[in-house]
């Protein structure tokens, strides 16, 4: 974001700055929107902990399909 607002503000066009980036203007505004405000370390930060939210949600969801397994398990034994 920081490059294409400081090419901005050397009076470069939009189309111009996206294409020296290698972006669509939709990505732009949808990264502007995202990230508008934000220092390039509140912006890594964001995308670390986005990262780690990840993980933990499959961890989550791979933990709560190994209960339903052993809970399924454990009411099959019982019926024996």
């Amino acid at each position: 974001m920081g490059e294409a607002q400081a090419a901005l503000s050397a009076g470069r066009e939009l189309s111009a700055v996206c294409q020296m980036l290698g972006i669509s203007e939709q990505t732009y505004y949808r990264w502007k929107t995202k990230y508008g405000g934000m220092k390039a370390e509140e912006a890594q930060r964001l995308a670390a902990l986005e990262e780690e939210n990840a993980r933990l949600k499959k961890l989550v969801a791979d933990l709560s399909l190994d209960k339903q397994i052993l809970t399924e398990a454990l009411d099959v034994a019982k019926n024996l």
